[in-house]
């Protein structure tokens, strides 16, 4: 997915984040969500530091001890409806509450795999997602992390469920894609919709908050942006999804692009500057801004890279996506 920087309507505020190339070289990026090497990752590595940049801070170290008494206060898991939490010290399965049943005697799930749960304490949890590389440069701090880890553990699971992944299994890249990467990235998206939202009188409709995404080709932006699209679904808000490649010229544009410019081979395929449409893109835009009330609709353009044997085309206009307002964000 490419980088989509277009200049919004007057009235939409937009929040442009432009992440750091170095994000193309991570292994949060280039790790496989189906990684299953279990080896060496017992428990969270209390000094364990994900090299992203060049110069990197522990925030655990400088942790308050205010920090240190709330987390102490808190259970080593979280429960509803007496089903444990994945982040707990002990492994163990539940078992039959009935003692005297000497016939259910064992885990009650046998479909769990054999190899012990890689789970750790909440406070190991914590540590390993202070030590991220972002939390600084996000503006955010081990306090507001502390006060707040419940819904980061919450936001893990359900990354888990997204990308089919177990929760007690997870490998250390698996676990950092998820609380260094996604999850503060959607933290830090919930700071800014907030702000958004406070320029405005309660009778005025508020227009989306546009957050772009720019970065180098093949560093993840289209796997950041779904994942902090359902992330938004599950937390109650309503969201956009689009690309600077979904406004890519028609085939039969690219087709007069290329006579028009004979012998430019910049042109001779999509991608560079010049074969996408803007007035359609600005037009998507304006629509997408208006869409502040229940009930509105509209479709979400797609692009179909695979149409005229690579060369590509948009995608038919019944296969596009349809949101409903009241939008909170764009993603693009």
């Amino acid at each position: 997915m490419a980088a989509f920087n277009i200049p919004p309507p007057s009235t939409t505020t937009t929040t442009f984040s432009s992440l750091p190339s170095s994000y193309c070289h991570s292994n949060i990026i280039r790790t496989n969500y189906f990684n299953n090497d279990y080896n060496n990752n017992k428990k969270f590595s209390r000094g364990f530091h994900f090299s992203l940049f060049s110069s990197q801070t522990n925030p655990s170290s400088s942790s308050s001890s205010k920090t240190k008494r709330e987390l102490s206060k808190m259970p080593t898991h979280f429960s509803k409806s007496g089903s444990e939490h994945s982040w707990i010290q002990d492994g163990s399965m539940n078992r039959n509450s009935t003692s005297s049943n000497k016939g259910m005697q064992g885990p009650l799930h046998s479909v769990f795999p054999s190899t012990p749960a890689l789970v750790s304490s909440v406070e190991d949890l914590f540590e390993f997602i202070c030590s991220g590389p972002l939390i600084s440069k996000l503006g955010l701090t081990s306090e507001m992390i502390a006060e707040s880890i419940d819904k980061w553990i919450s936001y893990g699971l359900q990354l888990c469920r997204l990308f089919q992944l177990n929760e007690l299994y997870l490998t250390v890249p698996q676990k950092a894609r998820f609380y260094h990467y996604y999850i503060p990235v959607f933290v830090w998206c919930e700071d800014k919709i907030s702000k958004h939202v406070t320029q405005f009188k309660d009778s005025e409709d508020i227009p989306p908050l546009v957050i772009g995404f720019s970065a180098p080709q093949g560093c993840g932006k289209t796997t950041l942006v779904f994942a902090l699209d359902y992330l938004f679904k599950v937390t109650g808000r309503k969201s956009a999804m689009l690309s600077i490649d979904d406004f890519y010229l028609t085939a039969e544009g690219q087709a007069k692009l290329r006579e028009a410019s004979p012998g430019n081979a910049l042109l001779e395929f999509r991608g560079n500057a010049g074969s996408h449409d803007l007035p359609f893109s600005i037009e998507t835009l304006s629509a997408l801004n208006k869409l502040t009330k229940e009930g509105m609709k509209m479709r979400l353009p797609r692009y179909d890279k695979s149409a005229y044997s690579g060369r590509g085309d948009r995608a038919d206009p019944s296969t596009w996506p349809e949101v409903e307002g009241p939008l909170t964000v764009r993603k693009s």
